[in-house]
């Protein structure tokens, strides 16, 4: 019986209904994917942007100075809210720099002064984070000056007490045992032993090195003089000694001079530097960055030079390394952060320049507030700038959280302090205060498409070979066994991968190295052998061995070629190799050799690899319409030539796919490398080196980065990187497939 019209209308309308429903059911789904996509685009954004940011400094308060004569020093403690003020008369000035709830502290307000030194002679402070500071004194003495700050909290409130603290014991430093009035000076300490260098009234320059010997029988603490004389003529424009003690500097004009000082305490010229002043210009300041590897010299137009330590054919000497334009006029100042390589400088226009060394940044140039800068000070966490400007103080927060990051810093060479040239290092953490990290992003990101490449050369003949025959030759009751298999060896968490690369393929590779290279030459000569065996039997033996079933007499003889090569690997590393071919890579060819390198990640990760590209090219393969191949074979095309200039053609967009799917996979690919690398960031194709992936890098270092540091957020611009690359790996697989798409879709 006939449907009615009204039934055939109402499921007509159901029809339409959940086609619509379809449509508008994957538009939104496919809306909601490119959402997600770009939300994480902007994040990664949101939270690397920040690192490019400039210097904002932005002004707080304004007071009188504190105390009376001239200020040679300036300090704060890490709370910035008490500064401290040395003088030439010899006066130690502690004073407020904001209120503070529950006292009645001003701006300004002094809180504690003191009179350390009488009738000095010359001043000098140790490098800001030893916070030491030395007054010459008559008769060839010193004292030797620590502000120091006291904290106790009282109902939940913190409170901050200044206290003078004198080292000795309070007792003077004999500089000069001749008792000779000193003109300048210069002290670090390490320790308790102490070195001093001074310039006497008549241009003597002294080196004093107090070394600490503690007595086994009484427990006290003994300080023995070593005392050594330069041999410097002229007037001495500047003195440092470095916190090491290791170290005299000297500067006389544009002549600056290197003293080493042994443990004994004997001094010895390493080596004499005249800076050219054609080219660089009349130096004026001279300032250690932090780490106290490096020198910066201020000179009379502006410019601002940095030279370090190089090791040459004669050892290592200073050299010019880079430089630094903060305007046109004199460098009267500069000042060095306690632990980051940031400096500031001032002109002689009263400008403060901020730069950072070693990522080359020009960070600001300017007059805070138009007021002229004499003098400055940043506090040891770099967030409040202090600065004379005239008989007031002027305290500005600032805000300079990354100078240490750059685009030159992250993807161009850089020449770090220590090494013989500029190269790309990534090096985010050490355990030493003095270390500089270092943010290079090209050795990580080199390691990913080296891993990447290493794997797609073992995944793309295997898995693109294996999809073709599985598709165009085996039998349809075989392939029902076989593509299910390689599908389900996809879910395969990659952890195992990686630990079984580790811990079991690495060792294994290493001891039978010779075995893994026979198995490449015996393996296929085997099949070839194997083929021309088969060619030559009689016809009624051939037609049993069809194409469809000839991978599975070809097994036993794969597994017999691999289990050869691994039974002949000790007689060829005997015979060729002189018993040890890891020692023959290492000494003979000079090839480093690491357990976990480049060879296990391609075999690790191109077997995670092999599914991908095998399931998504098979289906391409397998997806060409029958009457294509069986036209070709009609017209006389062997089986050979209609794959080759048929069948590969019209499936080459879906191989092309599978192929760039597989690079994505290998690119993003983290849990393997993880484990079946050394995790080392270094830049050589070296297939029996390791490598650092971006992945990797994110993985290890995430955990152990501090939320909001630099360090935080390079891994967010690692992962956007990594983000790009997959990106840019997809645009371009689509836009091949696209047009081989269109090339081949006539056919």
């Amino acid at each position: 019986m006939a449907a009615s019209p009204r039934g055939q209308l109402g499921a007509s309308n159901v029809r339409l209904f959940k086609d619509r429903a379809a449509r508008w059911g994957v538009t939104f789904g496919g809306g909601l994917v490119l959402i997600a996509l770009l939300l994480i685009f902007f994040y990664l954004l949101y939270v690397v942007e920040p690192i490019f940011r400039g210097v904002d400094i932005e002004q707080q308060q304004s007071f009188a100075i504190p105390g009376q004569g001239e200020t040679v020093a300036m300090g704060m403690e890490e709370q910035s809210e008490i500064g401290y003020r040395f003088d030439n008369l010899g006066g130690l000035s502690f004073f407020a720099l904001k209120q503070k709830p529950g006292t009645d502290w001003q701006p300004g307000q002094v809180l504690l002064q003191q009179q350390v030194a009488e009738q000095p002679t010359a001043f000098a402070a140790t490098q800001p984070q030893n916070k030491r500071y030395v007054y010459a004194v008559a008769d060839g003495k010193a004292r030797v000056i620590e502000p120091k700050f006291r904290t106790q909290f009282n109902n939940g409130r913190r409170l901050t007490t200044p206290v003078v603290d004198f080292a000795n014991d309070g007792e003077l430093y004999q500089v000069d045992p001749q008792g000779r009035q000193l003109q300048q000076i210069a002290y670090e300490y390490d320790g308790d032993s102490s070195l001093f260098a001074a310039v006497t009234s008549d241009n003597v320059v002294v080196v004093n090195y107090l070394q600490a010997t503690k007595s086994f029988l009484t427990g006290a603490v003994e300080l023995k003089a070593k005392v050594s004389e330069l041999p410097t003529t002229g007037n001495v424009d500047n003195l440092v000694v470095t916190p090491d003690l290791r170290q005299v500097f000297v500067r006389q004009g544009n002549r600056f001079a290197v003293y080493d000082v042994s443990r004994t305490g004997s001094v010895s010229e390493r080596q004499v530097l005249n800076v050219d002043r054609r080219r660089y210009g009349a130096i004026t300041s001279m300032q250690l960055l932090a780490g106290a590897s490096s020198v910066l010299f201020g000179h009379d137009q502006g410019l601002i030079t940095q030279w370090f330590e190089v090791a040459g054919e004669n050892g290592r000497q200073y050299q010019y390394i880079r430089e630094f334009k903060a305007g046109n006029s004199a460098i009267t100042g500069l000042v060095a952060e306690y632990y980051r390589r940031t400096f500031y400088a001032l002109n002689s226009d009263g400008q403060v320049g901020v730069f950072h060394t070693t990522s080359q940044a020009d960070l600001y140039l300017a007059k805070p507030e138009q007021l002229h800068a004499e003098q400055l000070v940043i506090d040891p966490r770099a967030n409040t700038l202090l600065m004379q400007s005239g008989n007031q103080l002027h305290s500005f927060k600032l805000d300079n959280e990354h100078p240490e990051v750059s685009w030159s810093g992250v993807w161009q060479e850089v020449w770090y302090e220590g090494y013989p040239e500029p190269q790309y290092v990534w090096q985010s953490t050490s355990g030493s205060d003095d270390f500089e990290p270092k943010f290079s992003l090209v050795p990580i990101s080199f390691g990913t498409i080296k891993a990447a490449a290493y794997a797609m050369l073992f995944a793309v003949p295997i898995g693109l070979a294996a999809a073709v025959y599985t598709a165009y030759f085996m039998s349809p009751g075989v392939r029902k066994v076989v593509k299910p298999t390689v599908e389900i060896m996809e879910a395969l968490p990659t952890v195992i991968l990686g630990f079984l690369a580790g811990l079991w393929l690495a060792p294994l590779i290493e001891t039978y190295l010779p075995g893994i290279v026979a198995t490449l030459i015996l393996i296929p000569t085997s099949i070839i052998l194997m083929a021309l065996i088969s060619s030559n039997l009689p016809k009624a033996w051939r037609s049993k061995f069809t194409d469809g079933s000839a991978a599975l007499v070809l097994i036993p003889v794969v597994l017999l070629a691999g289990w050869l090569s691994f039974e002949l690997s000790p007689w060829i590393e005997s015979t060729f190799f002189g018993g040890n071919v890891r020692e023959y890579i290492t000494n003979e060819l000079g090839i480093t050799f690491d357990q976990r390198n480049s060879l296990v990640v391609g075999i690790a990760m191109g077997f995670a690899v092999i599914p991908t590209i095998f399931s998504i090219a098979e289906d391409a393969v397998f997806s060409v319409p029958k009457h294509l191949s069986n036209g070709s074979l009609a017209l006389g095309a062997t089986t050979w030539q209609t794959l080759t200039k048929v069948v590969l053609l019209t499936a080459s967009p879906g191989i092309f796919s599978a192929v760039m799917m597989g690079l994505g996979r290998a690119v993003g690919e983290t849990m393997i490398v993880l484990m079946a690398t050394g995790n080392t960031p270094i830049m050589d194709w070296n297939i029996f080196e390791g490598m650092r992936t971006l992945s990797a890098n994110i993985a290890v270092e995430m955990p152990e980065s501090e939320v909001g540091s630099s360090h935080y957020r390079i891994l967010f611009l690692a992962a956007f990187v990594l983000f790009i690359f997959t990106f840019a790996f997809n645009t371009v697989a689509e836009l091949v497939r696209q047009r081989l798409r269109d090339k081949y879709s006539s056919m």
